[in-house]
């Protein structure tokens, strides 16, 4: 968490092709699928890949089917690994099913309304970006979406699947001045390299920085003394899952707030709703979100904790950094009243119980304008000023 009023705080984002990224978004794939046949489905799905192998694993209990090997090709070719020049193909990779199904010892205690785990959660929201988002992640995030669009519309034709973004923000007064690093690290074939070998061309740094971070980062936020780091070994040939093992759930701060405040206790990929993992942090964000939208604070944090089996959260606490219009115990008690905090009630309120979280897996779960995620609109900010 960050105290003082000057600083420079730094967040990173990774992109799909990512061997981390690339297993939340398989996850969520069997996710979606169980969701879509059977939207009452207990999900718990876990992915691990390397070199040539994929192996899903979990436990779901549906009354659907999921095809997993058509599954996991289809998703893995649709992100880019379709040559074996980047080290790994959505045609040749082996898949191995190691999904069992749910515990019943875990399922007495959801199928009554209950929590699906014991764990705590945490929402946030600011005014550093029209995204009630901090700034470093939501520009870390874009850097990596835009590395996927120069890729897939063959401006930057060289790129690989592989990459990710870390961005430095100066404060100034508790808020978002300029942009003093940017970091990208991107998976390229040969072809760019200069004549020793052991790094890209200056021509293609630039070109990189004028595709990809120029069209995001605002020029006001960006000046003489801001420095860029594009593949800073040299070069970043070997990438995905041929340079690194991936797996689900190891993004968590990447998922969240960049580590600008402190993290719940679980990841979200792979989890079907009654999981409070995810579902109870959609719904921090959601209130979070409206609070800011209402104008009751500069910046808002809430933690919801649950305990397995029960429906009402163990406890409840607010921040609002000093920068509250109210007292926090109003906030308790807006909170209670114009928010549902049950399992239940937050998968309803939030129209949780539908296959819409691949979509979710990549470029963050928070600070997103797409219809599906419901947990972003702000449509309880004017009951909250009416009651206040």
């Amino acid at each position: 968490m960050v105290s003082g009023k000057n600083f420079f705080f730094t967040s990173e984002s990774v992109a799909e092709g990512h061997p981390d990224k690339l297993c939340d978004l398989i996850s969520d794939a069997v996710l979606d699928e169980v969701i879509r046949q059977d939207p009452k489905g207990r999900v718990a799905c876990e992915t691990f890949i390397t070199v040539g192998l994929v192996i899903v694993g979990g436990e779901i209990t549906t009354k659907g089917y999921v095809d997993l090997p058509i599954l996991v090709r289809n998703l893995v070719k649709k992100i880019g690994y379709t040559d074996a020049k980047y080290g790994f193909n959505h045609s040749g990779c082996a898949i191995l099913n190691a999904i069992g199904s749910q515990s019943p010892d875990i399922a007495q205690g959801v199928n009554v309304g209950g929590a699906g785990d014991q764990g705590l959660m945490i929402g946030y929201a600011c005014k550093e970006t029209p995204e009630l988002m901090p700034m470093p992640i939501m520009l870390a995030h874009k850097l990596c979406k835009r590395l996927a669009e120069v890729r897939k519309k063959k401006i930057l034709p060289y790129l690989g699947p592989d990459g990710k973004s870390q961005v430095t923000v100066e404060y100034v007064n508790g808020m978002p001045l300029r942009v003093d690093k940017v970091v990208l690290a991107c998976q390229h074939t040969e072809e760019i390299l200069d004549q020793t070998g052991k790094s890209i061309t200056q021509k293609a740094r630039e070109e990189i920085i004028e595709n990809v971070v120029k069209p995001v980062i605002e020029s006001k936020l960006l000046d003489e003394k801001t420095k860029y780091f594009v593949n800073a070994t040299g070069k970043f040939v070997i990438g995905g899952p041929q340079s690194d093992t991936g797996m689900t759930g190891r993004k968590i701060i990447v998922d969240t707030y960049g580590g600008r405040i402190p993290h719940g206790g679980g990841a979200f990929s792979g989890k079907d709703p009654t999981k409070v993992d995810r579902s109870a942090s959609y719904m921090a964000r959601y209130i979070s979100k409206n609070v800011i939208a209402a104008e009751l604070a500069e910046k808002f944090m809430i933690q919801l904790a649950y305990v397995i089996g029960e429906a009402d959260p163990v406890s409840i606490m607010v921040n609002t950094f000093g920068t509250g219009k109210i007292p926090d115990q109003k906030f308790l008690e807006l909170i209670k009243k114009h928010f549902q905090l049950t399992p239940q009630g937050i998968i309803e309120m939030l129209n949780l119980q539908r296959p819409i979280y691949e979509e979710t897996a990549v470029y963050g779960h928070f600070g997103r304008n797409e219809p599906n995620f419901t947990w972003e609109k702000t449509d309880k900010a004017e009951d909250l000023k009416k009651d206040v």
